[in-house]
C-alpha cells in the first residue's frame, strides 16, 4: 500500500459520503488516477476501490496537491495528509500536501472551464449540453449538509454535483434530468464529467458519470423546511385544525402533487415504458415479503404488524390488471423538492445511491414516488416530537391530522394533474407505502434509533392497529 493509500484509509471513514462507516476497511487501493492539472497546485481524479466484508465499492476523490507548508488556513479542514515523497508525476520537488480539492476554488474553476469547452476525449471527458453556453470565471463554494455526494455552487449560476460513490454506467440523475431539460419542474442541466469504469460482471468498460452541472435555483426553498414550518405553526396551537392554522401547507401539497404528475408524464414521453405483468408483479411482492421477514427478525417491535403488512403485499401480487411502469424518481421525499418563485421543482433524480445503477434504472410504477412523498409527510409531521418531554398526546394527534390533510391534498393534486389516481389504486399504493415504511424501520433502527417510532407509529395507523404513542 502506498503512502497515499494509507492516508486515504484513515480519511475515508471520516467523510459523510462514505457508505462503509462503522465497518473495518480490509483493503483500499487507487484503481485509476488521472491528472487534470499538473504541477503546482495539482489536480487529479482518483477512483478508489474499498474492500469491506467481502464487497468492493468505488469512490471518487478529487485530489489536490500543493507543496508542504503552502496550504492556507482556508483549506486546512480539507487536508488528507502529507505524501513523502510527492506522488509520481506531481511536478513537485518535495513532500506534497494532498487534500480534498472540491474545497479549492482555484482548482475547481478548471472543472467549469473544461465543461464549458466540452474538452477531452481521453480517460476523463467534459461535456456540455447541446445549446448550453456555460459561463466561466465563477468562484465555487461547497454546500454543507449533503450525505452521499458533494455539491459545489458556482456564483449564483450553477451547481456541480460530484458523485462520490460510483457505479458503472450513466448516473440516473443525468439521464432523467436530461430527459426533463425543457420542463419547468426540473433544474436545467448544462453539462457533465465522465470516465470509463469496468463492470464487475465481465470487465466491460462503460461510460460512467463523475459529476453533473445544473442550473442553480436562486429563490428556492427546501420543501422539508416549508413543511416543518407549517407543522411548527400547528404545534403552537394544537387545538386548531390544520386547515385553520396560520401555516396551512395543503395548497402547496396539492400543487406539488400536480408538479409530480407533470414530471411523470414527461418522463413517460421521453423514456421507455412498459407494463408489469402479474408474474413480474408477484416477483416484486416476493421481494417486499422478504424485506419484511428480514425487518421483523431485526426489529421485533414490527412483529405485531407482520400479518397485516404481508396481506397487503399478497393483495398486490394477486391483482389481475397489468400495471404501467416507467422511469421514476426513485427516492422521492420533501427534501428532494424546492419551491421557487414560479412553483415546485423536483431535484436529485439519482435514486437510492446505495443501489447499483442498473437496479435504479429499472422501470417502476409512478405510485412508488407517490408513496415516498406520503411517507415524507408523516416524517415532517412527527420528527419535531422526538425528544419532546411531557405529554405529547395532543401534539401527536395534531401531527397525524396534518399528515392526513397533506397526504390527501397531494393525491388530489397528483390526480388532477393527470397522474394515476391514487384513490383508485389503493392496493398498489398501499403495498409501496408499506414496503417503504418497513425499510424505514430498518434504517432508523440501524442509524437513528430515536426515530424508529415514526415509521412504527405510521404502520400502526395505516394497518388500523394501535401501539403506545412514542415521542
Amino acid at each position: 500500500m502506498t503512502r497515499l493509500e494509507e492516508l486515504l484509509t484513515d480519511w475515508f471513514p471520516l467523510q459523510r459520503w462514505f457508505a462503509g462507516k462503522g465497518v473495518p476497511i480490509d483493503a483500499l487501493r487507487v484503481e485509476t488516477e488521472h491528472v487534470l492539472i499538473a504541477g503546482e497546485p495539482g489536480l487529479r481524479v482518483l477512483v478508489v476501490a474499498v474492500d469491506q466484508r467481502g464487497t468492493t465499492d468505488r469512490y471518487q476523490v478529487l485530489l489536490g496537491l500543493r507543496p508542504e507548508g503552502s496550504l492556507g488556513d482556508e483549506l486546512a479542514h480539507a487536508v488528507i495528509g502529507v505524501c513523502e515523497p510527492a506522488p509520481d508525476g506531481a511536478g513537485l520537488t518535495s513532500a506534497a500536501v494532498v487534500y480534498d480539492a472540491v474545497h479549492d476554488p482555484e482548482l475547481t474553476a478548471h472543472l467549469l472551464d473544461q465543461i464549458s469547452a466540452g474538452a477531452g476525449d481521453g480517460p476523463v471527458r467534459f461535456r456540455s449540453m447541446p445549446g448550453s453556453r456555460v459561463r466561466t470565471g465563477l468562484r465555487s463554494l461547497v454546500l454543507t449538509g449533503e450525505q452521499s455526494n458533494t455539491t459545489l455552487v458556482y456564483g449564483e449560476e450553477y451547481i456541480l454535483k460530484v458523485f462520490r460513490r460510483l457505479w458503472p454506467g450513466p448516473n440516473p440523475d443525468l439521464e432523467l434530468t436530461s430527459a426533463l431539460a425543457d420542463s419547468v419542474y426540473a433544474a436545467r442541466p448544462h453539462g457533465w464529467i465522465e470516465t470509463d469504469l469496468r463492470t464487475s460482471a465481465d470487465g466491460t468498460a462503460v461510460s460512467t458519470t463523475l459529476a453533473m452541472l445544473q442550473e442553480y435555483l436562486r429563490s428556492a426553498t427546501d420543501g422539508w423546511v416549508l413543511a416543518a414550518t407549517s407543522v411548527r405553526d400547528l404545534y403552537a396551537s394544537p387545538e386548531t385544525t390544520p386547515s385553520d392554522a396560520g401555516g396551512d401547507f395543503a395548497g402547496e401539497a396539492q400543487r406539488l402533487g400536480a408538479a409530480t404528475a407533470a414530471v411523470h408524464r414527461d418522463l413517460a414521453r421521453a423514456l421507455p415504458t412498459d407494463v408489469l405483468t402479474p408474474r413480474t408483479r408477484a416477483e416484486m411482492a416476493d421481494g417486499m415479503v422478504a424485506r419484511l421477514h428480514t425487518a421483523v427478525a431485526e426489529v421485533p417491535d414490527l412483529a405485531p404488524y407482520a400479518v397485516a403488512l404481508r396481506a397487503a403485499f399478497e393483495a398486490f401480487a394477486a391483482l389481475d390488471a397489468e400495471l404501467p411502469v416507467q422511469r421514476v424518481h426513485g427516492d422521492f421525499h420533501l427534501g428532494q423538492v424546492v419551491r421557487t418563485d414560479t412553483g415546485w421543482v423536483l431535484l436529485d433524480f439519482e435514486g437510492e445511491p446505495a443501489v447499483p445503477v442498473h437496479e435504479r434504472q429499472k422501470l417502476s410504477s409512478p405510485l412508488r414516488d407517490v408513496a415516498g412523498m406520503l411517507r415524507s409527510f408523516d416524517y415532517a409531521a412527527r420528527h419535531q416530537l422526538i425528544g419532546h418531554t411531557g405529554d405529547t398526546t395532543d401534539l401527536t394527534e395534531a401531527a397525524r391530522a396534518w399528515a392526513q390533510r397533506n397526504r390527501e391534498a397531494f393525491c388530489e393534486g397528483y390526480a388532477s394533474g393527470g397522474g394515476t389516481d391514487p384513490e383508485k389504486h389503493q392496493v398498489v399504493l398501499r403495498a409501496f407505502e408499506y414496503d417503504k415504511a418497513v425499510y424505514e424501520v430498518m434504517y432508523e433502527t440501524r442509524h437513528r434509533p430515536g426515530w424508529v417510532g415514526i415509521p412504527l407509529d405510521s404502520i400502526a395507523a395505516l394497518t388500523g392497529q394501535t401501539i403506545p404513542l412514542s415521542g
